[in-house]
């Protein structure tokens, strides 16, 4: 698994709207932030396009995604934000450009159809806070300010606080992951996730807890869940119930279904649509430390 280096002062970041529409002001606060630390920024040129839900049409938004893929000199491509409208694109584009001048992707929720595209290609990529969700004083941000310690090469370990859900063991694995609706979304096409033998990586946003359900056992009877070396549960948020309660919570419904694998497990893991959404290095291997009081996670760089 390749995985880009880090970040010098000059490099070229370029970010793109691959999916839902986003306001011009946030793309300016996250361009002057990124060249606030040292970086020229390079806009796509349909970055304030708006059709219907989407951040341009499906041929300009590919056009956007492409010219940054075959870019020699940009060294990280940031999503402006997730929403709906990556799947669209997604067989339209092709990597050649990418894997002849290698850089890092990063972004999340929507933005998993492209992290695996590139792990079915052996790269590495950054599920991580997008501009969408930028302050522009990093100081007020932990996200923003792990994703620029990421990108400088500064980060490499997470130690926190146990759950009372977690499921204690030592493990070294690859990180793969990202949005549960997404990945589920994936199966039977192309750009599947496989997951076996990996730390699988699952968040989600405003589902139906019956729907969550239905979504982790469609992971579990595809076999998604059966071979995995461990498992990260960051944010299930804005969950929804309905007249009639379902009767767990989404970190109920998770524990229900791995109940008869003996893999560790961490639940509240700070990534997600949450306020802390933490960088995860996807398609890194890492190591796995969970106990009854605390949880480390840590790779190298």
């Amino acid at each position: 698994m390749f995985q880009p280096s880090a970040l010098k002062k000059g490099d070229k970041i370029g970010i793109v709207a691959p999916a839902g529409k986003i306001d011009k002001q946030k793309i300016l606060s996250a361009q002057k932030v990124l060249e606030s630390q040292g970086y020229q920024v390079i806009l796509g040129k349909h970055v304030f396009d708006e059709h219907n839900i989407f951040a341009g049409t499906d041929e300009n938004r590919a056009k956007d995604f492409q010219f940054m893929l075959d870019h020699e000199e940009i060294k990280a491509i940031m999503c402006a934000r997730g929403g709906y409208g990556s799947i669209r694109i997604i067989d339209t584009l092709t990597f050649d450009g990418f894997e002849k001048h290698p850089k890092l992707l990063i972004g999340f929720s929507d933005i998993t159809i492209f992290h695996s595209r590139l792990n079915h290609l052996h790269f590495g990529s950054l599920h991580a806070t997008m501009p969408i969700n930028f302050t522009e004083n990093i100081a007020d941000s932990s996200s923003l300010q792990k994703l620029i310690d990421y990108l400088e090469g500064k980060l490499s370990k997470y130690e926190l606080k146990s759950h009372s859900l977690n499921r204690s063991g030592f493990t070294e694995a690859e990180l793969v992951g990202g949005n549960l609706s997404i990945i589920c979304s994936l199966n039977a096409t192309d750009y599947e996730l496989n997951t076996h033998g990996k730390i699988l990586f699952l968040e989600d946003l405003k589902e139906d807890l019956y729907h969550l359900d239905r979504l982790v056992l469609n992971l579990k009877l595809s076999g998604k869940l059966a071979h995995l070396e461990g498992l990260i549960i960051g944010g299930m948020s804005d969950m929804k119930d309905g007249e009639t309660p379902f009767g767990k919570t989404a970190y109920e419904i998770i524990q229900d279904a791995i109940k008869d694998y003996n893999y560790p497990v961490i639940f509240n893991f700070p990534a997600g649509h949450i306020d802390e959404n933490w960088p995860l290095p996807l398609g890194k291997k890492v190591t796995l430390e969970v106990n009854e009081s605390s949880v480390k996670l840590h790779w190298k760089n």
